[in-house]
């Protein structure tokens, strides 16, 4: 008789763990797998990973799944190395050799100004290896069968470039941009404007918003841990909106707030807060002109 496994008593644990994802996994694989050790009821990622790309990906466990989407919408740091020479179907190196061509006698002098056409607003369009969808169907399911269709340039901004190295026929970069940009496509965009073709073969998140990688935050290290050792290392729910204001909820409007209840408050401006009953975060808010405290998430931490 086959046995079956024990099943996974799953627990209402909130935090954010930060997570050094590794090559060659998928990021809802690193999330499933952190979600398991935590033994968390719900848990989410905040900006996907391709399984070639390594570094930070935050995980947001419980009541900190709340707040996720305001990591998807920060600014995003990567270290990245471009192979001149070739371009592949997917941009990196999984895909298949499309085109090749020489490369140009590079020089530091060269590659700096090339970059700093790249550096503020530009347009990119995104490539068809890619969770965009058409039609609700994602891009790359169209891309796997050989159909390639439009796309729309979208406006990203490109905060730095810092060359940290280069050989005859690579480039390895520093970028620190906006929310959607592909890494992929400027690596290739960059080439072409350095007269040759290229694709990525590194690709390294440090930054998060307002996280940088904790390097030895990785999977094996969390398998090396207690449950309570593993439980020391979150962050609070509340820590992918840490950076906003915080106020004391108004006296006696505590309980009120946790119901999701408006309150009269006295602030200088409107505002989105952290809200705290003392040192306990009871949510976030919207402070309107009407010195109206409004929740818009509430947290069950109980």
């Amino acid at each position: 008789m086959k046995k079956t496994s024990p099943k996974i008593q799953r627990r209402h644990i909130s935090g954010v763990f930060l997570l050094n994802k590794p090559l060659g996994i998928s990021s809802n694989a690193a999330l499933q797998k952190v979600r398991w050790l935590y033994r968390a009821e719900k848990a989410g990622h905040t900006g996907a990973l391709d399984p070639l790309a390594s570094g930070l990906l935050p995980i947001c466990l419980g009541e900190a799944t709340k707040f996720s989407h305001y990591l998807l919408d920060s600014t995003k740091r990567y270290q990245t190395t471009i192979h001149l020479g070739h371009s592949t179907t997917t941009g990196d190196v999984e895909g298949e050799v499309l085109l090749e061509q020489a490369v140009p006698a590079l020089t530091e002098d060269k590659i700096k100004q090339v970059l700093e056409k790249f550096v503020g607003d530009i347009q990119q369009v995104p490539p068809m290896y890619s969770a965009l969808k058409k039609e609700g169907r994602p891009l790359y399911e169209l891309a796997r069968k050989g159909i390639e269709i439009e796309r729309e340039a979208r406006p990203i901004h490109i905060y730095a470039i810092e060359l940290l190295s280069f050989t005859e026929n690579s480039i390895t970069l520093d970028v620190t941009c906006s929310k959607g940009t592909y890494i992929r496509v400027l690596g290739e965009d960059i080439a072409q404007a350095l007269g040759t073709y290229g694709h990525l073969t590194y690709l390294h998140r440090i930054k998060t918003g307002h996280f940088d990688l904790i390097p030895e935050y990785t999977i094996e290290y969390l398998e090396s841990l207690t449950e309570q050792q593993r439980e020391a290392l979150l962050l609070p729910a509340y820590a992918p909106v840490d950076h906003f204001p915080k106020v004391q909820a108004p006296e006696g409007r505590a309980e009120y707030f946790s119901r999701g209840m408006e309150s009269n408050i006295e602030h200088a401006a409107e505002a989105q807060v952290l809200v705290f009953d003392g040192e306990k975060c009871l949510g976030l808010a919207e402070i309107t002109d009407r010195k109206r405290l409004v929740p818009k998430r509430v947290l069950n931490l109980e």
